[in-house]
This record gives structure tokens, sequence and C-alpha cells, in this order.
């Protein structure tokens, strides 16, 4: 029994360690495997995490990238509005039906209101007592009683409602006589007025110059053009020759954007402005005046139904800042004379502009973008001299729009500062030096924010010297980004200088639209 004890506790003893060292192997393996899962489930995580950084990355960069498409957008639809200038002009009816601004001398019905409403009459059997069903002396009695009662509030209700009628009847013969003084009132001004139209036009019509000029200062006031167009002019009519003499405010060549496309650079993480070259700018800019003479005499000859003129001249100057000398100068950029019927043949949707100018032996600059002038076709003052002459402002006095270059230089700094704000940027208090306010602001964005500092200028024509302070100030600021702001544009080269560099720049044309865009301010850059 001894020998089977000890041969079964020696196999009792190895299946244990058996067990034992299974288990063990069991224990080392599921912590190996378990391990091998939280490895893989890191793995997963980081794999997971790496693709959300690359995803972020990627929307980051889509988002930067739609930035530039939208801003190219913009360009593109400013584009448009140039190109489309004259051809926009020739689908509406300029003539000026006067008769239109008469007004009905019918006046608005009379309304009485509550007052027309009679009051509702107090009836007997609202207060007449019930039937009694007592019967005897006691029950007459009472019935006697209640009948008593009944005619003394019915004759006081009754009483009440007669003195009320009357006072509602007086109070609506009153209103019936103040309508009918202010019916008359108003058909007398109608009367006046209408009077007062129909003499105007008659004026026109029998070619009185003052008249006629008022009319056509209506045309063109009529006529709709991008915001920072000046649309200034004057006007002056010689009924003898039937000659209508016009000088226009020409538009800047700022109103052209200077940025051909924007791109996104994904190494400098910045949205790059691509500059337009100086030969399209002179082109769009010559074909743009074009476009603005040859409009303004079609809407001149389209509204005159009367046949009042006979022969348009048309001068069109330009206020700008020499930027060889920094005078203000008005040079004449385009003059052209031209008669009633040569021009009325033209079929304007299919000529070139510049052509068409050629063709109607036009004076046209040909580098109206410095500012050289063509010989004037008429001297406004002193052919206008013995006639009736018209300044007119149309935008001045169509709406209070602020104009930036006559604005308070606090103002103007404080107009800015609201600006960056409203763009995202923590901007500081401005400083002035010189003839330029600065700022320093912060962008906020994580890594690819930091300091941005910020020059502006209201004079036109910014050059190497004001681009190289800018650049300077970044440097000692250890900003990320410098952005020069001008009322006007940028000497040559300066664009193509600043290409690549952390620098941005912002004319009179794209304030305007930052200004649009982010404060819903419409303002306008006119010279004092």
């Amino acid at each position: 029994m001894g020998i089977i004890r000890d041969m079964q506790r020696a196999h009792a003893t190895q299946v244990a360690a058996e067990q034992r060292a299974g288990t063990a192997a069991a224990q080392q393996r599921e912590l190996i495997r378990r391990n091998a899962d939280l490895a893989l489930a890191a793995a997963q995580q980081a794999a997971a995490d790496a693709q959300r950084r690359r995803e972020s990355r990627r929307l980051y960069a889509e988002a930067r990238a739609a930035d530039a498409a939208a801003a190219n957008a913009d360009v593109r639809a400013r584009l448009s509005d140039l190109d489309t200038l004259l051809l926009s002009t020739l689908d509406v009816d300029d003539h000026i039906d006067l008769s239109r601004f008469k007004k009905p001398a019918n006046a608005p019905p009379f309304d009485p209101g509550p007052l027309g409403r009679p009051l509702p009459e107090p009836s007997w059997a609202s207060y007449a007592p019930p039937e009694s069903h007592r019967m005897g002396r006691i029950g007459d009695r009472l019935r006697q009683h209640q009948m008593d009662q009944a005619r003394r509030a019915f004759r006081e209700a009754h009483q009440r409602w007669t003195h009320a009628e009357e006072r509602r009847q007086r109070r609506l013969t009153e209103r019936e006589r103040a309508y009918e003084r202010h019916r008359s009132r108003y058909q007398a001004r109608i009367k006046a007025y209408n009077a007062e139209v129909d003499r105007f036009a008659a004026a026109v019509a029998g070619a009185d110059p003052e008249s006629v000029v008022e009319y056509f200062a209506m045309v063109l006031g009529n006529s709709v053009y991008p915001d920072d167009f000046p649309q200034h002019f004057r006007l002056a009519y010689l009924p003898k020759r039937k000659r209508l003499l016009i000088e226009y405010h020409l538009p800047p060549v700022e109103v052209i954007p200077i940025v051909k496309e924007h791109r996104y650079d994904r190494t400098s993480d910045d949205v790059v402005a691509v500059p337009r070259d100086e030969a399209e700018i002179r082109h769009r800019y010559i074909d743009i005046i074009a476009q603005v003479t040859l409009r303004t005499i079609h809407e001149i000859i389209e509204a005159d139904r009367g046949a009042l003129v006979s022969e348009v001249l048309f001068n069109g100057i330009v206020d700008a800042i020499d930027r060889r000398t920094g005078r203000f100068v008005r040079p004449c950029l385009v003059s052209v004379r031209t008669d009633r019927d040569t021009f009325a043949a033209i079929k304007l949707r299919r000529v070139d502009p510049v052509a068409c100018l050629k063709h109607l032996h036009g004076g046209l600059s040909m580098e109206p973008d410095e500012l050289t002038g063509v010989p004037p076709t008429l001297d406004f003052d002193r052919d206008a001299e013995q006639d009736l002459t018209g300044e007119f402002n149309v935008l001045a006095e169509l709406d209070e729009r602020p104009n930036l270059p006559a604005m308070p230089e606090n103002e103007f700094e404080h107009l800015l500062t609201d600006l960056f704000v409203s763009m995202g940027l923590a901007a500081g208090t401005p400083e002035r030096v010189g003839d330029r306010a600065q700022w320093l602001a912060t962008d906020p964005r994580p890594l690819m924010g930091g300091t941005v500092v910020i020059h502006a200028v209201r004079h036109q024509g910014v050059g190497d010297t004001a681009i190289g302070a800018l650049a300077e100030a970044v440097t000692r600021a250890g900003g990320t980004k410098g952005i020069m702001i001008t009322l006007g544009g940028y000497e040559p080269g300066v664009p193509e200088a600043v290409s690549g560099r952390p620098i941005e720049l912002i004319d009179g044309a794209t304030l305007l639209s930052l200004l649009s865009e982010h404060c819903r301010l419409k303002a306008r850059i006119e010279p004092r």
C-alpha cells in the first residue's frame, strides 16, 4: 500500500506541477495576448490620431484654398463688372418720362373709423322683468315695483345712449370737417406739384438751358456704376447750336484689381497674391475709359426723345496724384466730339470700345495709368461761359457714404481698427509716425498666428521706401506678417518686390471691399 500511495502521490504531484505549469503558461500567454491587444489598440489609436491629424491638415488646407478661391471669385466678379460697363446700360431705357412723376390728385376716401358705427340703442326687452307667478295683492305690488325699477333703469340707459350718440355725431362732424380741410390742402399741394412737373417738362421741351441741364443730370444720375466710381460731372447746354458739353470725372486706375489671382502656399501657410501685369492693367484701364465715354454719350442720346441735342462734346478727366511729383493733377484722358446721327448709327453691342472712339476721331490716352493726357476737344469753362452750367456729384447727392480721404485722422484710424477686429485680429492702439498710422496686432490662430504689423497711409503711390519701413518693423517686432494699406495704388514694381514675402498689400478698391464685407460700411474714395 505504501508503494501505491507513493506512486499516487508522485502522480498527483506531477499533475499538480503540470497544472501549475499550464496555468502559468496560460497566464503568460494571456498576458502576451493582452499586451498584443493593447499594442494593437494603441497602434490603431495612433493611426487614427495620425489620420485625424492628416484629415485636420487636409481640411485646413482645403479651407485656406477655399479662401483663395473666394478671393479669386471676388476678383473675377469685379473684372466682370468692369468688362460689361457699356453692355450693362444697353438693355436699359435711359429716357425719363417726366409725366410719371405726377401724382394723382384724388385724396384717400374719408374713413370715420369707430365714429362711423352708431352705438347700439338700449332695448326694453333687456330690462323688462320676468313674468311673476304670484297671485293676489302681494303679487301685484311686487310686480308693480319690479316694473317701476325696470322702467327707471331703461330710461337712464336710454338717456346715456342718447348723450353718447349725440357726442359721437358731433365728433364725426368735426372729423369730416377736418378731413375736408386736409383734402383741400392736399389737392392744392398735388395740383401745385403737378403744375411744377408740367412746367419743367415744358421747359425741357422748349430747350430751356437750365431745365435741359437738369434733365440730363437726372439721366446720368440714374446710371448705376460700381460704388468706387466718382460719378461727378459738369454739364452745359448751348441751345442755339443744340450742343451738350460734358466734363466727366473718370475712375482712377486703382479701380482695377492689382491682384491677378490668389494662391494658397502650403509652405508658408499663407494666401499669396499674384500681381497683375502692368500691361494688362493699362489695357484694361484704357478699355474702361472708352466704355465710360461711350456709355455716357449713349445714355444722353437715348434719353433725348425731343432731339434737343445735335452734338455732344465729351471730356473725360481724372483726379489723381502724380507719382513723379506728388502733386494733384487733373489730366484729360479722353476727348471726343460726335453728332447725334453718327453716334446713333453705331451698333454698340458689337463694337470694340477703343476702336469705336478712334472711329469717332476721339482722343484717347494710350498711357492713362501714367496720367498722360490728350488735347481736350473743348475748354469747358470757356465754351460754357455764356450758357448755363451745372456741376453734379451724383454720389454725394444720392448717399451719405463717408469719404475716406476727407475723414479726420482719428476717425480713419478708428475705422481701420474696427475693420481689423472684425477680421479676427486683436488690434492695439494706433500710433502716428509721419504720414502713416501703424498698429501692432495679434493673429490668435494657433501655429499660423502671431504678431502682425500694419501700416496705413492715405496718399497714393506707395513705393519701396514705405515697404522697406514695414519690413523692418515686422523684423523688429518678431512678427509673422506685415500689412500695408493705402487709399490709392502702389508704384510699379512694388507688387513684384513683395511677392513671396510675408507682406500683404491693400489698395483703395480692396479696402472699400473689405469695409463692405466685414463692417457693412459703404464708403467712397474721392480726392479732397
